[in-house]
């Protein structure tokens, strides 16, 4: 399916086009119809050469502008009205203006009401208002809505138009305008919009608002449907939802892809005069503004309620007061910087004109979540690690420094199992746990502390060991006392450290040996008569009950010998 908007002044004959080449009436109300008078979106369809195409008729008086621009918004392509009979008008003008503001780059001038006037001079004229704008050099055609005249070289235009049109990706996240909500007895509210991509399938979960939804039913081009996918025209039923859940301006989401904003950084087209307040036209959605200039073709926005919003999207602000438009638009930003110190605004407009959006955006935040980094219609860029993306140089810095933080720790902490990882995270500043791998290199990570493998004790502790060394290889099974210990400095946490890094081995709390004490007592042990004795034991490693007794006990739990039960015991 192809959707196309109308587009033109007021009584130019842009309903009449619509049901003549549709053979629907797209004036819904009737007070339309009576008074021969668009009021509100009007909706038709009809096949040219195979492809289904849908109208969005848009009223053409200047005090439905806003109707119009909810028309127009959500469209990729335009069929401008002009009548033969009148020419270029004022709305002809202001409806360009928005058209070339919402950047439409594809269209088809109509020339109506050919059997009042020679339509030459009205063609000429619009082509040439037209070729300035986005639209560019435009195809045209006149026709007669009273005689019929010139419709079939319409359809064909149209055929042509349609056939030139982007093709959408079907997988892309949902985001459907909401430009109609009703309600139907027996099944509830019911939303219409133009689906500009993606895909809508009954049972979807979506989102709108802060609402989940579920899709009850799909109608497109008046026939249910399982699925639909854009470009289209669609009616969604959603189940359990109130009608005053939903309005015109909404949209209806794929949950968890799209980021609501209220402050967006912008690239202004074809500015006039800009005021301090506006509105935002974009998509079906009319939100007032606050506008700050920041360099001399980009402003901030301060919406006064959050929109669905992607880097890219084309809109336009307007003056409400003076009914004109100010300036197209086209997103750069949808999570900007705060804007606090003197010079701020032009340091922005400068960041702004990076060429590559995605990569600056990377750089001032460091690390993103790559849903997060997709939600903002970002791509492509950045270093992946697992489901984020970090800016190159922001990684390397960091990388850097982990051996810098580490000596810090260690020096203000030498007999430390290591930094805590969580701690070491913190410092670095990275926002997830799972980044920390990603920086550490050739550092060891157990039991949640972070230790580099050239990470020593300390030159104190050292001292004190290379002394408690010297005595336990004159008596390798007399345990230094505790006076001993304290003499050299060994407190809980040096001893910890020590046994540790493998230079001393625990028998008891408070009883250390060297790090082969089991091994070399097991080999003393074999030589001596078995069954042995505590004491005998004593004897043979030249130690006391103080070291004898859990040193047996611990080659007992670890199958070097066997207690009999008796107070003896025999080595295995």
């Amino acid at each position: 399916m192809r959707v196309i908007a109308t587009a033109g002044h007021v009584d130019h004959g842009k309903s009449t086009m619509v049901r003549r080449l549709t053979g629907m009436e797209p004036d819904r109300w009737a007070e339309e119809r009576r008074r021969g008078l668009t009021i509100d979106l009007g909706f038709a369809w009809t096949r040219l050469d195979g492809e289904e195409i849908a109208f969005v008729d848009v009223p053409g008086h200047e005090r439905f502008v806003p109707t119009m621009l909810a028309g127009a918004g959500p469209v990729p392509a335009v069929v401008f009205v002009v009548a033969a009979d009148e020419g270029w008008m004022p709305q002809s003008a202001e409806h360009l203006a928005a058209l070339d503001a919402f950047g439409v780059g594809h269209g088809l001038l109509v020339v109506t009401k050919a059997d009042r006037a020679d339509p030459a001079a009205a063609t000429e004229a619009a082509l040439a208002e037209i070729a300035a704008t986005s639209l560019g050099r435009a195809p045209a055609v006149a026709v007669s809505g009273l005689t019929g005249a010139g419709f079939e070289e319409l359809q064909g235009k149209l055929a042509e138009l349609a056939a030139g049109l982007p093709t959408p990706d079907p997988a892309a996240d949902v985001r459907l305008w909401l430009d109609r909500v009703f309600t139907v007895p027996g099944a509830g509210t019911v939303v219409t919009g133009t689906l500009g991509s993606g895909t809508i399938a009954v049972g979807d979960e979506l989102a709108l608002g802060e609402t989940a939804v579920t899709v009850r039913g799909l109608h497109a081009l008046g026939r249910p449907r399982e699925r639909v996918s854009g470009v289209a025209r669609v009616a969604v039923n959603l189940r359990g939802t109130p009608r005053n859940a939903a309005a015109r301006g909404a949209a209806l989401l794929r949950p968890d892809a799209w980021r609501s904003t209220e402050v967006v950084d912008v690239r202004l087209r074809n500015a006039t005069e800009l005021h301090r307040e506006a509105v935002l036209h974009l998509g079906t959605a009319a939100v007032p503004v606050r506008v700050r200039p920041l360099g001399t073709d980009t402003a901030r926005l301060t919406l006064r309620g959050p929109l669905p919003l992607r880097v890219h999207d084309s809109g336009l602000l307007r003056d409400p007061g003076a009914r004109r438009i100010s300036a197209g638009v086209t997103v750069l930003d949808v999570d900007p910087p705060a804007l606090t110190r003197r010079g701020a605004a032009s340091a922005r407009a400068r960041e702004l004109d990076a060429p590559d959006p995605a990569a600056a955006w990377l750089s001032r935040r460091g690390f993103v979540r790559e849903r997060e980094f997709r939600a903002m219609g970002l791509s492509g860029t950045g270093e992946r690690i697992g489901g984020w993306l970090a800016d190159p140089a922001r990684l390397a810095r960091i990388r850097a420094e982990v051996p810098e933080v580490l000596a810090a720790w260690r020096r203000a902490h030498p007999v430390a199992a290591g930094m805590p990882a969580e701690q070491l995270r913190r410092r670095l500043g990275l926002p997830a746990p799972e980044l920390l791998s990603a920086v550490l290199g050739d550092q060891d990570v157990a039991a949640g502390m972070v230790r580099a493998h050239d990470a020593g004790l300390g030159e104190q502790v050292e001292t004190a060991l290379a002394a408690l060394d010297e005595q336990l290889a004159r008596h390798p099974f007399r345990a230094p006392e505790a006076d001993r210990l304290r003499e050299l400095g060994l407190g809980k946490r040096e001893l910890a450290a020590a046994v540790r890094v493998g230079r001393l081995t625990t028998i008891a709390d408070g009883v250390v040996l060297g790090p082969d004490a089991q091994r070399r007592a097991m080999a003393l042990l074999r030589d001596v008569e078995q069954p042995f004795t505590v004491s005998s034991a004593r004897r043979a490693l030249d130690s006391t009950r103080r070291v004898v007794v859990p040193l047996l006990e611990g080659l007992d739990a670890a199958g070097c010998t066997e207690s009999l039960g008796d107070g003896t015991r025999v080595t295995i």
